[in-house]
């Protein structure tokens, strides 16, 4: 497939549009289904006493700042997930793939990208990591069984949307963050990263 030019304006106005209902109308949803005792069964109470919480109401305060903080990342993850296909899908015609464990797919020949989409370069354990590399063999063997990874030389990445790793070969994959996953997803768009913020 050629590639297409990023539309910059497409993009902001797919952002616009979408932020609401994606993000802000999500968060709030999440919010008014909390109930406090659930809550407080998630939450560690010996940090909060070790974090010197001294009344009840800090007590409160705390674990709804820990918790909406946490709900807000996975959300927002979620969102930046669709803007990341959005734009691959404007200059290579990407999509969600149907895949296991793979978020995005797309073709710019000879190669055939699998991207797997984190939030950040720090986004899970060692067990989760090796979770990712096990769908990324299972994502090659099911290619070359159907005949979609014919005459492609097929590459996976593990995509984030912020941060850095200036190691980013990791053997059975690229591990690309911040400016290089959007450059790799855009055609070589090098300000993407920032106007997108």
């Amino acid at each position: 497939m050629s590639r297409n030019p990023l539309d910059l304006v497409e993009a902001a106005r797919f952002i616009q549009e979408h932020i609401g209902p994606e993000f802000h109308d999500k968060k709030l949803t999440k919010l008014q289904a909390l109930k406090l005792e659930d809550i407080l069964r998630r939450k560690n109470p010996y940090l909060f006493k070790a974090k010197r919480t001294q009344t009840a109401n800090d007590f409160i305060k705390a674990i709804l700042d820990a918790t909406v903080s946490s709900g807000e990342e996975t959300v927002f993850g979620n969102f930046l997930e669709k803007v990341a296909i959005h734009i691959c899908q404007q200059v290579y015609g990407g999509r969600k793939s149907g895949i296991k464990g793979i978020d995005l797919e797309f073709e710019n020949a000879p190669d055939k990208y699998l991207i797997s989409i984190k939030s950040g370069p720090n986004w899970g354990n060692d067990n989760q990591i090796k979770g990712m590399v096990r769908n990324f063999r299972e994502a090659k063997k099911t290619l070359h069984t159907s005949g979609g990874g014919k005459n492609l030389n097929i590459k996976f990445i593990e995509g984030c949307c912020y941060g850095r790793d200036n190691s980013y070969e990791k053997g059975t994959h690229q591990k690309l963050c911040g400016q290089r996953f959007w450059e790799q997803i855009s055609g070589g768009s090098s300000t993407l990263y920032t106007d997108i913020i």
